[in-house]
């Protein structure tokens, strides 16, 4: 059986579905041992304490010279090194594999990286590990936004490319009458699809597998290798993901370099390795910063960004204050709003807003939210499952430092984790400002930093939410309004802006989450991103038909 025909069940259910962009998802999001395996869970943790001050061996990848110095949020070193192989070889070696993987069917290809997702899955509980202790996510997030989310996005990836190739044909007859009495011209043609070269992927320090798995089966599909560039300290997770596709590529007979990674120490050659004449294709989540330099700096590729930007909630008169609340404490909580699609801007009237026909204040809005924060967190067994730890010392000291921006109506303070001492972990700090101070909202404060901003009125509180959008672009927002004429008005900012708007949630459904085959994360239309996880337009930069033809 090939291993198309193996999983071609999969495929077909997700090429329906994103046609459809309802609910869908083949791997279990749940670490269950009877999905899994009885035993697998207890031996990830085996696996990862093996793998902790240990050389972290590639297949293929060997070297001289290993390197690394990642460190778990939750406190210690993992001391892990991984090999350094020169960029120069890297884009020597993955020429050499595309010759061979170009060549293949675009059914060969697929069924390999279904595959491969499928191994990645058959490893989730050993990424989960690697994904807690790099990126600080507790650990049912790392388990499920790491493992099986981050290969619901992989599949949407290869999903929205098989479906583009598949409808190019790669034979072609072109017959032209030309007169009555005279024969018509005819050629044949062959339409092949060419892949655009090297597809450089540069991950980020809070989701690794989750944000980059799209661009890698784009690429793939699509005929490229893949070069992966990991975030210093988040190479565990993808070494893993690299090592697993090496394998299965190795095992059907092709050239393992189609996938690799770079870890170097020397900024010269990974900068050199961007500008590389073979790159053609880029796929980054960052900082903005280093996401502008990119889209300046590496004219011959094409290069899709996420970067940072400002996420906004208006609350405006709204009956259900408590579900509002109950929704929104765990929207700043989560992962300690370490999260791209997080809110940080939440704009309320001074003058407060209406609900069920009563006067609400600002400050008692400010005071309900607040109040949620406080009990979600008050358990502090329940809360560092929710809170994760913090992975950048910037964000620390940005917490420890947001009095400075106004008035403090929620006090961060740290907590002890109940399995790791030396973990850092903070609850959100709330600060009061007002809608006149744009210098201090107007920023990304990334990290438990949340502003709940005094706006002139409800008109205003739109203006200052789209002023924000325009000028620094974002992945999400969010309202809360019982006037369906306001609601109005927000869906048309938001489609002006080309931001994703969630309306009134209080269910389980936060303004953070973003699912495959349902949700497009970000739009690709605004400051923080100029593409959106997955499209036709995410996939159909990454190759070129050439026709050749001939007389018949």
């Amino acid at each position: 059986m090939t291993l198309f025909k193996k999983h071609n069940l999969i495929l077909t259910k997700a090429l329906e579905e994103i046609e459809k962009r309802g609910y869908y998802s083949p791997y279990f999001e749940i670490p269950s041992s009877k999905v899994y395996g009885e035993g697998v869970k207890e031996a990830s943790v085996v696996s990862f304490k093996a793998q902790l001050n240990n050389k972290f061996v590639i297949k293929g990848l060997e070297s001289d010279k290993y390197i690394g110095k990642e460190v778990s949020p939750y406190g210690f070193d993992l001391g892990i090194t991984y090999p350094s192989v020169k960029a120069d070889k890297l884009v020597a070696d993955s020429k050499t594999a595309m010759n061979q993987w170009k060549k293949l069917s675009l059914d060969e290809r697929t069924g390999i990286c279904l595959e491969i997702l499928d191994r990645i899955n058959k490893r989730s509980f050993e990424i989960a590990n690697a994904v807690m202790h790099t990126t600080g996510q507790p650990y049912m997030m790392s388990f499920q936004a790491g493992g099986p989310h981050a290969q619901d996005r992989g599949l949407e990836a290869v999903s929205y490319t098989y479906r583009q190739l598949s409808k190019i044909p790669t034979n072609a007859r072109f017959e032209k009458p030309i007169g009555k009495d005279k024969p018509p011209i005819v050629q044949n043609k062959k339409l092949v699809v060419a892949p655009k070269g090297i597809s450089l992927i540069i991950t980020c320090s809070t989701f690794p597998t989750w944000n980059s798995y799209s661009g890698l089966f784009a690429s793939l599909i699509a005929g490229n290798p893949v070069i992966y560039k990991p975030h210093r300290n988040g190479i565990l997770p993808i070494a893993l993901t690299v090592q697993t596709a090496r394998e299965v590529l190795e095992e059907n007979g092709i050239d393992a370099n189609v996938v690799s990674m770079i870890i170097s120490d020397d900024r010269s050659e990974t900068q050199g390795l961007v500008k590389n004449k073979n790159v053609k294709i880029i796929d980054f989540t960052g900082s903005t910063e280093f996401g502008d330099w990119l889209e300046n700096n590496a004219p011959q590729a094409n290069v899709y960004t996420e970067k940072a930007g400002v996420n906004c909630l208006v609350i405006d008169n709204f009956d259900d204050l408590k579900g509002m609340s109950r929704n929104v404490s765990m929207s700043l909580s989560l992962y300690s709003s370490q999260m791209c699609t997080a809110p940080q801007n939440i704009f309320i009237p001074k003058d407060g807003i209406v609900s069920n026909g009563e006067k609400v204040s600002f400050d008692e809005v400010a005071k309900l939210i607040c109040g949620s924060v406080e009990k979600l967190l008050s358990v502090e067994e329940r809360a560092v499952e929710i809170l994760g730890a913090i992975q950048n010392p910037d964000i620390c000291k940005r917490v420890d430092e947001a009095g400075s921006l106004g008035e403090v109506l929620l006090a961060s303070k740290s907590i002890k984790h109940p399995m790791f001492e030396n973990a850092t972990v903070k609850t959100p700090v709330v600060i009061k400002v007002s809608s006149k101070d744009k210098n201090l909202f107007h920023n990304e404060h990334f990290g438990p930093v949340i502003l709940l901003i005094e706006t002139e009125s409800r008109e205003d509180s739109l203006t200052v939410w789209q002023e924000t959008i325009e000028l620094h672009g974002a992945i999400t927002a969010g309202v809360y309004s019982s006037d369906e004429a306001y609601i109005e008005k927000t869906e048309d900012i938001a489609i002006e802006e080309k931001v994703n708007l969630s309306v009134n949630l209080t269910g389980h459904i936060l303004m953070n989450h973003s699912a495959a085959f349902t949700d497009f994360h970000a739009t690709g239309d605004n400051k923080a991103a100029n593409c959106a996880l997955s499209n036709d337009n995410f996939v159909s930069g990454r190759y070129a038909v050439v026709t050749i033809k001939r007389d018949a």
